[in-house]
């Protein structure tokens, strides 16, 4: 009876790694982005910072020379409920908006940005676009000029490119590196050329700003970024990825601070697949809609890798105590001819998604402490799906002051 309960579960999940796997062919192809339209937009650039009085300058350094009419957008710098000399930071550069926010009882940036937003509205300048950033990042000139582009083109909701700025920092880095370079060319891609919805990344955002008033923002949990994504889904408004317009992410070195950086994405992960995973589903099938679909399978990815963790142990461990007579493996039902070339472009996928990202050959030394990355997600989810109910929200220290001028001649 185990048995069979268990081999029903590998087939569940073999079928929506397959289906996923399956995208990743649709990533292989890139159409570059255009530029048609000239600038025309006004933007509000706001950007999400709590205690970043290290790095916050670079970004507004970053921010003012953007490739884009000066007039036609402005920057706020959301400074919630800092302790350190943020303020006096931001105030120290002319033209940029320093917005004070001190509430104690609703910290994160769910709520800083719906905060801001209330703010902004009030203000007698109207905005056609909003883009939101975190304080730590660096974003490459004509982000905006995409962003023109695509709001023109008639698109609500826009994800940049995120990639990261400290990649040669540690092993730590990298790997969150390779993971931004696989994801960008074989999860977000894929599902733009295919005309299925894109995920929002946290960061480098762009949302129309008529949008935003009528929704509002109405996404506090720890994974702000997937709670909108789903919203905006449900309501028929398809995130857009552009592939041009990068914004360059500063990731932890150590593996204390990514560990618990990605412990509260995953508690995040499973309170917006609890809340929204099955009327998402739900949804897409009475719409006969495969886009809601998709977003649905993707939302419910957070028990994917639960559920691989458990199969795997199960499996591995009914081996080793009984040469696996117990329990059946559904790979080894399958014949050699489709086992080893399906096993075989699991592993090819990192490298492909880097070599098609361009990057240092150096980089691909680190394949290896990658995969001992990809592994430490198990415990790490095991550990959210007990502690989802914890809301509490961690701050990521980030101290890498780079230039944009730095990474790009790095990238060169």
């Amino acid at each position: 009876m185990f048995n069979s309960i268990m081999f029903v579960f590998q087939i569940v999940f073999a079928l929506l790694g397959v289906y996923q796997l399956f995208l990743t062919f649709y990533g292989w192809h890139r159409k570059k982005e255009d530029l048609s339209h000239k600038p025309k937009k006004k933007f509000a650039l706001l950007v999400a910072a709590h205690n970043e009085e290290q790095v916050v300058g670079a970004l507004i350094e970053n921010l003012q020379k953007m490739k884009y009419p000066r007039e036609l957008y402005d920057i706020f710098v959301i400074c919630d409920n800092c302790t350190d000399g943020t303020v006096d930071v931001v105030r120290s550069y002319e033209g940029v908006y320093a917005c004070v926010r001190e509430n104690p009882n609703q910290r994160g940036k769910g709520y800083a940005v719906e905060w801001m937003l209330k703010e902004l509205w009030k203000m007698p300048k109207s905005y056609d676009g909003v883009a939101i950033f975190d304080a730590d990042n660096l974003v490459a000139t004509d982000f905006l000029q995409y962003m023109n582009n695509d709001l023109c083109n008639g698109h609500q909701v826009i994800q940049g490119y995120l990639d990261t700025k400290n990649p040669n920092d540690s092993w730590v880095s990298s790997a969150n590196a390779i993971n931004y370079w696989f994801c960008n060319r074989l999860w977000q891609l894929p599902r733009t050329n295919l005309g299925l919805a894109n995920f929002l990344g946290g960061t480098g955002m762009c949302f129309d700003a008529k949008l935003l008033k009528d929704m509002g923002w109405g996404a506090t949990s720890l994974v702000e970024d997937l709670e909108f994504t789903v919203r905006c889904i449900q309501k028929g408004i398809y995130p857009k990825f552009n592939f041009e317009a990068k914004v360059f992410d500063e990731k932890p070195i150590t593996f204390q601070a990514s560990a618990r950086q990605r412990l509260r994405w995953m508690q995040g992960h499973f309170d917006v697949t609890r809340k929204y995973m099955l009327p998402l589903l739900w949804q897409g099938i009475k719409e006969a809609s495969w886009t809601k679909i998709d977003a649905a399978l993707y939302v419910f990815n957070a028990y994917n890798y639960l559920a691989g963790f458990f199969i795997a142990a199960i499996i591995w461990g009914d081996i080793f105590l009984s040469g696996g007579e117990n329990v059946t493996s559904v790979y080894n039902l399958l014949p050699l001819w489709l086992s080893i070339p399906y096993m075989a472009y699991v592993f090819v996928q990192i490298p492909l998604s880097m070599f098609l990202a361009k990057v240092s050959w150096k980089l691909y030394l680190r394949i290896p402490t990658f995969l001992l990355f990809t592994l430490s997600w198990w415990p790490i989810t095991v550990h959210a799906f007990f502690t989802q109910n914890n809301k509490k929200w961690s701050h990521t220290q980030h101290t890498r002051v780079i230039r944009l001028e730095e990474v790009q001649s790095k990238q060169l």
